[in-house]
């Protein structure tokens, strides 16, 4: 039997009768009868596709599944899968989602007034939310968002899985149900179970890659010219950041399918240069979105650098094997099976020289330029991230199967390559034995899998060799197959799932807590005349969650100028500035306008496999409303407007947050009295002495205590002590109350850092005088506003008569904001320690704001010129001109244009 024609053999029997190109199709000139074989051809072309598709579907979406059981977590157990961003950004954005949709937020698709006292939403919407999946969120309760997002992101997988499994079989005729598996294979791959699957926005571009693909090869046959710009610009408005990675990688399977292509140099160039047009104006399609997101990173709270150090190679090829986990290492695993399948390209003499080289070589530079720093840039879009530096391992993980299916696709390589593959993959699972993130499932389940791969191997050998089973062992053989790549896979996604669980953080299952948060803070809510701050709740996001207005916001696009605000007024935050976090002071409840706050006590401690439940309080105060008026703009004698926080957590700032606070009130409300700084003589924490501080505040007072960068306990003489658990540049402890000043106005603050000597700012005692700050709001609320209106992305106030000085409004100066008072054309608003400022001269009754996310004007223009050459293509495909040429690939495709 020549080469080329080994397979399994009743399978593969089957596939080459149903994807056989008919030798008697064309009639007399060249020109296919009505109804003749080429219509047949390309029906069961289709059929067969689907089967693998719908089969590919099927393994990936219940082997996920099944992993998730194995883990005992939700919706399959009692234990929570909110670990990380997956509880404190993904799950409150979807829940956010959802509640948009049905009509139930104030803000619209511009502006979030919710999170971070009003912020750019549409660039949120294009990071976490544009994917067409995320529209399933409408059709779950609100109570039932965990399984909303699951069910996402299981069908994400699916789709994957089945993109997957049409692309081999697009790339090679073979074995359906064996494309199937390792499409399978390719949407669980490691990259999936330990990184995407707990973000699920990046499946939109474990989707992306295979669809990529197909992009490309219509594109080298001359085939779907409209379809294919379409595609790449949905892959790009899904999540540009891993469409992009998506994008190189398809990149890199189009040059080795033009290198190895028995074609002329004209028509691999013009091939080329189809594929570059569907992608130009793809992305050009999806730059509306694309623009805003990018204009918004530019302006979010800046991480620290980031410089790429490469794992040991050790590390990568323990990565290939199942039930590891790390967020430092390429997550490459895609069942020992399937990788084993891969391996013997190299060594499989019955494919041609120059693709068993170009395939491997493609691989070996993909691998290669994971870990070197420039190219590493280059997969990263030029920004190393903070957090997982190997997020383009699906590419490779994508290229490994590739690999598999082109060795495998004519027949299970001869017995020399199994062996070659075989030593190959013991060598990496040797070397690989030191390594760290090798678990104590890892060798059994390695084991395991590759002894029923080799039984399924020696079955098909058998049935070739001896003509025994001709049917019967093959399809034992592909059985087997499913078996040891399902149980893996299944095993390494339940492994993976318990060491998150153990190794990150998380937040505990959605309950009682949230759901009588969300009827607490509804009932509350009195936007836009005052704000509603629900404060902090189990997760992160909270005020998506469960509704209000607050400043707890944590998102890639957190604007700097907000995060750089809320820090020098004595809120925390984590994430390096990326989440600032509610603050319960009532001078900063007078700035933004919180007119009732809400305060939970937790039951008992959180856990990872329990709903928490908390008593809910609500606290209704008078404060200014949303636009207040300053007769003139005054600047404190300790300190001016907000500077960078981590000079003001490092002390060097003039300014304390108190005097930030009383700047941006317009009041002097607090005393900050001069601090003596002492080392008590009795026991300490960590082997140090207790810090003492000792100061004196008028009697009565509320004492505040800000020390952003301390990390322990602080005390009021009397009081019981207030954690503070600063850990910059990650962490700022927020500004804390101590209790009351007694009468004596003797302050004695006593501290206990957990290590080393606590790091203080030079004014880290405040001691705030009610009368003042009662006295403050009453002239504010007299002056301000006497009527606010809020729509979904503007804001419009009216003023006392003769008002003049400065409008304040208690938003955030954020880019895109334009502001005019009375009936002037809005211009860029300006802004006045951090907030919207617009100048009054006497004669206006109102102001009025509104938001439009940078770039959105600029990627339209440019969206618009896109769909126009996409059209002028569709024209020139309806009507070709008669020299038009056409790929000999196409005379065995489907006649679809489009």
């Amino acid at each position: 039997m020549p080469p080329a024609a080994e397979t399994v053999p009743a399978i593969g029997r089957d596939m080459r009768t149903v994807g056989e190109r008919p030798s008697t199709a064309a009639g007399a000139g060249g020109e296919r009868p009505p109804g003749g074989p080429r219509r047949w051809s390309d029906r069961a072309r289709r059929s067969v596709r689907l089967r693998a598709a719908g089969l590919a579907a099927l393994l990936g979406s219940v082997v996920f599944c099944l992993g998730g059981a194995l883990a005992g977590s939700r919706p399959f157990g009692p234990t929570t899968r909110n670990v990380v961003d997956l509880g404190q950004q993904y799950l409150p954005y979807h829940a956010y989602w959802r509640a948009f949709l049905l009509g139930d937020t104030e803000g619209d698709l511009f502006l979030n007034w919710r999170s971070g006292f009003g912020s750019n939403f549409l660039g949120d919407y294009g990071t976490y939310l544009s994917s067409p999946f995320d529209l399933l969120v409408v059709l779950f309760p609100a109570d039932r968002i965990e399984l909303a997002l699951y069910v996402i992101t299981t069908a994400k997988i699916t789709a994957a899985a089945a993109a997957m499994a049409v692309l081999l079989l697009r790339l090679r005729r073979g074995p359906w149900p064996v494309a199937a598996v390792l499409g399978a294979a390719y949407a669980l791959c490691g990259w999936t179970l330990n990184f995407a699957a707990t973000v699920p926005m990046w499946l939109d571009g474990l989707l992306a890659f295979p669809l990529l693909c197909l992009v490309g090869e219509w594109a080298r046959s001359g085939r779907r010219p409209v379809l294919g710009p379409l595609v790449v610009g949905l892959a790009w408005y899904a999540n540009f950041y891993t469409a992009y990675m998506a994008t190189v990688g398809a990149a890199v399977v189009l040059a080795v399918r033009l290198l190895t292509a028995d074609d002329t140099g004209r028509r691999r160039l013009a091939g080329l240069l189809r594929a570059a047009r569907s992608v130009l104006v793809g992305i050009g399609l999806a730059t509306p979105l694309v623009l805003v997101i990018f204009l918004a990173t530019r302006v979010a709270d800046p991480t620290p650098e980031v410089t790429f150090t490469a794992v040991s190679w050790t590390e990568v090829f323990a990565r290939l094997l199942p039930a590891t986990a790390s967020v430092a290492s390429p997550a490459l695993f895609i069942g020992t099976p399937a990788l084993l399948l891969a391996l013997t390209l190299p060594f499989n003499r019955a494919l041609a020289p120059r693709v068993r080289l170009a395939w491997t070589a493609a691989i070996c530079l993909v691998a290669l330029s994971m870990q070197w720093g420039p190219t590493h840039l280059l997969w990263h879009a030029g920004a190393s991230p903070n957090g997982i530096p190997y997020r383009q391992s699906f590419v490779l993980c994508g290229l490994l199967l590739i690999a598999a299916w082109i060795s495998t696709a004519r027949g299970l390589p001869r017995l020399p390559a199994l062996l070659g593959a075989g030593t190959l993959l013991g060598a990496m699972a040797f070397a690989a034995r030191g390594s760290a993130v090798v678990d104590r499932w890892t060798y059994p389940a390695f084991t395991a899998a590759l002894a029923v791969a080799a039984l399924a191997a020696t079955a098909v050998l058998a049935a070739r060799r001896y003509g025994v089973g001709a049917r019967a062992l093959p399809a034992v053989a592909v059985g087997l197959l499913v078996l040891a790549q399902a149980s893996e896979t299944a095993i390494t996604g339940g492994r993976v799932e318990r060491q998150q669980l153990s190794k990150v953080s998380w937040a505990p299952p959605l309950g009682p807590w949230h759901t009588d948060m969300a009827r607490a803070t509804e009932a509350a809510d009195a936007w836009p005349r005052h704000r509603t701050d629900p404060g902090e709740v189990p997760g992160g996001n909270d005020v998506l969650l469960v509704g209000g207005q607050g400043a707890d916001y944590y998102s890639s696009l957190t604007a700097d100028v907000f995060s750089r605000t809320a820090a020098s007024l004595g809120f925390g935050y984590y994430a390096k500035g990326r989440h600032p976090v509610s603050l319960d002071n009532p001078v900063t409840d007078a700035i933004f306008s919180i007119g009732t706050r809400m305060r939970s006590t937790p039951t008992g401690p959180l856990h990872a496999d329990r709903p928490p439940r908390a008593t809910i309080t609500t606290t209704d105060s008078p404060v200014p409303p949303l636009v207040t008026v300053r007769a003139d703009v005054r600047l404190p004698a300790r300190g001016s407007g907000p500077t960078d926080p981590s000079a003001e957590a490092s002390g060097s700032s003039a300014a304390s947050a108190f005097a930030r606070q009383e700047s941006m009130l317009g009041a002097d409300v607090y005393d900050e009295p001069p601090v003596r700084r002492a080392a008590s003589t009795g026991p300490g924490a960590t082997g140090k002495g207790r810090t003492v501080l000792t100061a004196i505040c008028p009697a009565g007072a509320q004492l505040w205590f800000w020390a952003p960068r301390y990390r322990g306990t602080a005390a009021l003489a009397g009081q019981p002590g207030v954690d503070f658990a600063g850990k910059p540049p990650s962490v700022l402890a927020p500004v804390q109350p101590l209790g009351t000043v007694p009468a004596s106005g003797a302050v004695r603050v006593e501290l206990k850092p957990r290590s080393g000597e606590p790091a203080l700012p030079p004014n880290p005692v405040g001691c705030l005088v009610r009368d003042r700050l009662d006295a403050a709001v009453r002239h504010l609320t007299a002056t301000g506003a006497t009527e606010v209106r809020a729509t979904g992305h503007s804001l419009t106030a009216e003023l006392p008569a003769g008002s003049t000085g400065t409008a304040v409004v208690a938003v955030p100066r954020i880019s895109g904001w334009r502001c005019a008072a009375g009936d002037a054309e809005p211009t860029p608003a300006r802004s006045r320690t951090g907030l919207l400022a617009v100048p009054l001269d006497g004669t206006a009754t109102s102001v009025h704001c509104v938001f439009r996310p940078p770039g959105l004007r600029g990627g339209g223009a440019i969206g618009a010129v896109a769909l126009l050459c996409l059209l002028a293509i569709g024209f020139r495909n309806r009507f070709p001109r008669r020299t038009e040429r056409v790929h000999p690939e196409c005379t065995s495709g489907s006649t679809d244009r489009n």
